[in-house]
């Protein structure tokens, strides 16, 4: 599974900094201190301002909206589990990172075969022409040191092709999505993954990655 790569999420891209909360809504360490204050409002306020990012994001990885849900509230008690004592340094991007997180392992638990439906099987299938298949790109994609490479190329990524990738790689997002939201066509979409996976099997071989 992608658990243990270090890339950015959308809401960290490098040098991002955090946009001031709009008005009526806590900011990340407001939400923060509620958990160690074992407030149960830190659930809500948590819900408030990345309920919609959750969703969207599990339900992409999951095909289903029931599974989806179940997926972020075991976010949450998952959350209010471990904070305190983490004291994440950008709590909305560690929110996110864990929801994603729970929703491979629920595919984990469901059945090998099925893992992701549609979408995320296509993904995988996608990116396994850059990965070594010895034993499998999820397992492969675990390994500590070929994570560090995966994530030293997508931050040399330009702007546009690293949100590109990221959408794809990292939230599972379909293609014509990826497209809708960007305001691109989807044969463009298309064409970048295509010559940014290019891109990353070369760059993997150049660092000595068998292919």
């Amino acid at each position: 599974m992608l658990t243990t790569m270090d890339i950015p999420t959308e809401d960290r891209l490098p040098e991002k900094k955090e946009s001031p909360p709009a008005a009526g809504k806590l900011s990340e360490e407001e939400i923060l201190d509620l958990y160690f204050a074992r407030s149960e409002k830190a659930i809500a306020e948590t819900d408030r301002r990345c309920g919609q990012q959750c969703r969207s994001l599990t339900r992409g990885i999951l095909g289903s909206r029931e599974d989806s849900e179940e997926c972020v509230n075991d976010t949450y008690f998952k959350l209010w589990s471990i904070i305190p004592p983490q004291r994440p340094a950008r709590f909305f991007a560690f929110v996110l990172k864990t929801a994603r997180n729970m929703a491979l392992n629920m595919l984990e638990r469901a059945s090998a075969k099925k893992r992701g439906g549609q979408y995320t099987a296509v993904a995988y299938d996608e990116l396994s022409e850059c990965i070594p298949d010895s034993t499998g790109v999820e397992k492969v994609i675990d390994d500590m040191e070929l994570a560090r490479l995966i994530s030293a190329f997508v931050r040399s990524l330009s702007g546009e092709k690293q949100i590109i990738f990221l959408r794809r790689y990292w939230f599972f997002v379909p293609v014509a999505d990826i497209a809708e939201q960007m305001n691109i066509s989807e044969s463009k979409v298309k064409m970048t993954l295509h010559r940014t996976r290019e891109a990353f099997r070369k760059y993997l071989e150049k660092e000595g990655v068998e292919i």
